[in-house]
């Protein structure tokens, strides 16, 4: 058994040395130092069904360490994923399933899209997270149909990064019992050894945040580290941290052990000096003994007996519990019980309501509707308003809650929701905290865009209309920031009902959205729910225009500034200038709409514009055109009262007539 061990772990070994020096480029170091940790994970302890990569109750592996990204493609080819041997003969190339970090959505078995370092470790997090709050919610009197761990290979690098940290720091606080980081502690970092920049007590850094903590001297001892996996897995209040001593690039004589086997491929005769110690024919390429392939593919009978397993014992708690079951089916989908449009706030025209507090109202009429919708903020939900109400909150020992108190996190708070939206079961997970703040959380942000998860991003104190904290929390440029973010579908409602119209537009999609929210309030528009709600829906409409028909100009705005256009509308009325107000609270919505409709809103021949938002002007020339004025801030903001600022930098009805009538002077 032993020789067939190693026969495996040098397949995974060759594989990779072979894919990345076909593509000359990529990481082989990882793959030919860890192969035995993955052996040994992937054949006794993992739970996944390769036929079946959505299995609701499989072990999640993230590769967190996604430079390593062949470890994963060879493991994934040889247990029987739908990953063909051409693909990992194309690794890093143009439309390849074998991209050169593992991307959600393009490789099936891929949990998460990793390479930027910690984020997989952290989004691994939220994996975990969402697999205690389902098991406590659904498994009932003895039936478990939610029972499963996360398991991530991390590297120095992950675990230098601040994204790591916080959110391993609460990975120890809330007790995730079945997280297990196996640690590759090769002591080499792409730059020279490890201590260069670490040296720093990882076991008493990890036992300080409540992990469990092991370490082994052996990397190649596979019977040490299935033992150490086992003893991981008898730990249940708190995660666990396995430190694995192994040598980079294990195999090459002359590169083993150093930098030079990180980033780069080995070279052709590097490869097959490595192939010769490791017992190959140095001249085989991409070889796989059949041995070692029957090994591997045993995963594919296992797997099937697991899931056929689970599946009986579903099926039981179905029958037992069939409301619960229903809850199931729904939860999977993502979909809110029947009738949440029914139960969705409303204003009358003319209240005054910041945004931030419509949200947290369609929040919590939502969060009814989904009891495994689960949420949380950066110490902020006092501010942000999105605690779900009649809820608990996660604390310490306490990960099964609605409300997540990440704490001061930002980072890794992005990175958690990510991973509840990846496992499935929990219906738009969302985070909060002030607009300014997401440049915190924007990597993590910018990986959720790039998988197109369904994840809520809930950003509030959106402008300078948050007056006297001044310039440090007065965000200036990061709407355009998002707006440019591709996937994401960016929100900045102008009052109540249009915070109500972007929640209702976001239910229903299956894609990343950030929802914009004031501190201060705004006047509810006056006008039928259902048609603005549609309009926020559509991305953009009109909101206002002169009763003949007629236009000389049109004002364009989104969030607090629409209320000003509006009044801008009325001072120009009164010199029988006839304008039209539109809103535009989501502009990746607008241009998915038919043109027509975009015709409809913004007419080609109407060139005379104005557009008005606090924020930078960058981006509204797509709108406005070349003859257009953008009425915004391209500086930093002051302290002061709101209203004083507004005044200050130009953004007021009277300054917003001005602009038009220039226009029209022309």
């Amino acid at each position: 058994m032993a020789e067939l061990a190693t026969l495996a772990i040098n397949t995974i070994r060759t594989l990779s040395m072979d894919a990345v020096q076909k593509a000359n480029s990529g990481h082989p170091g990882l793959p030919m130092g860890a192969a035995p940790l993955a052996y040994a994970l992937w054949t006794k302890h993992l739970r996944h069904n390769p036929k079946n990569p959505s299995w609701a109750n499989r072990d999640r592996f993230v590769l967190s360490a996604g430079h390593g990204s062949m470890l994963l493609y060879s493991l994934l080819h040889l247990t029987g994923y739908d990953l063909s041997l051409d693909e990992i003969k194309n690794f890093r190339q143009f439309g390849s399933s074998t991209p050169g970090h593992p991307e959600y959505g393009d490789t099936p078995g891929v949990e998460t899209t990793t390479g930027p370092l910690g984020q997989g470790a952290a989004t691994a997090v939220g994996l975990a997270l969402a697999e205690a709050f389902l098991a406590k919610h659904f498994n009932r009197d003895g039936r478990t149909i939610v029972d499963h761990y996360t398991y991530v290979l991390v590297s120095d690098g992950d675990l230098m990064e601040g994204v790591c940290i916080e959110a391993s720091a609460l990975a120890g606080h809330w007790g995730l019992g079945k997280l297990i980081f196996l640690y590759d502690d090769n002591q080499i970092t792409l730059d020279g050894d490890a201590d260069m920049t670490l040296t720093e007590d990882i076991a008493m850094r990890f036992r300080a945040m409540g992990w469990h903590y092991s370490w082994l001297p052996d990397g190649t001892d596979v019977a040490a580290i299935d033992q150490a996996i086992t003893a991981a897995k008898s730990v249940t209040d708190k995660p666990s941290l396995i430190a694995v001593r192994t040598i980079i690039g294990h195999g090459s004589p002359n590169k083993q052990g150093t930098s030079d086997a990180h980033g780069s491929p080995l070279g052709g005769d590097e490869v097959r000096l490595a192939k010769e110690a490791l017992g190959w024919d140095p001249e085989a390429k991409f070889f796989i003994p059949a041995e070692a392939l029957r090994h591997f593919r045993s995963a594919l009978d296992a797997g099937a007996a697991a899931e056929a397993e689970w599946n009986r014992d579903f099926d039981a708690w179905r029958g037992a519990y069939p409301d619960l079951a229903s809850e199931w089916d729904r939860a999977q989908a993502g979909q809110f019980n029947e009738g949440w449009r029914d139960e969705l706030p409303s204003w009358q025209a003319g209240q005054q309501v910041a945004t931030r507090n419509a949200g947290g109202d369609t929040l919590n009429a939502l969060a009814r509707h989904a009891p495994t919708m689960i949420g949380g903020d950066a110490d902020l939900a006092g501010s942000t308003k999105t605690l779900i109400k009649n809820a608990n909150d996660t604390g310490p020992g306490r990960a099964a809650e609605r409300n997540l108190r990440f704490g001061v996190r930002e980072h890794g708070m992005g990175a958690i929701v990510n991973g509840l939206a990846l496992h499935g079961g929990i219906v738009k997970p969302y985070s909060a905290t002030f607009f300014t703040f997401s440049d915190y959380m924007r990597p993590a942000l910018r990986l959720g865009a790039l998988m197109d998860i369904p994840t809520v991003y809930v950003f509030t104190h959106d402008s300078i209309g948050l007056g006297e904290d001044g310039p440090t929390h007065q965000p200036i440029e990061h709407l355009m920031a998002l707006r440019a973010m591709p996937n994401l579908y960016v929100f900045r409602p102008a009052d109540a009902t249009e915070t109500v119209g972007a929640w209702a537009t976001i239910a229903e999609l299956d894609h990343p959205a950030a929802i914009v929210l004031s501190r201060q309030d705004l006047p509810v528009l006056a006008g039928n729910d259902q048609g603005i709600h549609e309009g926020v829906s559509r991305g953009a409409y009109v909101l206002s225009e002169h009763q003949s028909g007629d236009i000389d100009a049109i004002i364009m705005a989104s969030g607090s500034e629409v209320s000003i256009a509006l009044a801008a509308a009325e001072l120009l009325e009164e010199s029988d200038i006839r304008v039209r107000v539109v809103s535009m609270p989501c502009w990746k919505r607008f241009e998915e709409q038919g043109d027509d409709y975009r015709e409809s809103v913004l007419p080609d021949d109407i060139s005379r514009r104005v557009s008005i938002e606090a924020g930078a002007t960058l981006g509204w020339e797509r709108y406005i055109g070349a003859e257009g004025i953008a009425l915004g801030i391209d500086r930093f903001g002051a302290s002061s009262p709101y209203a004083r600022i507004y005044e200050e930098l130009g953004l007021t009805p009277g300054h917003v007539a001005e602009a038009v009538n220039s226009l029209l002077d022309d």
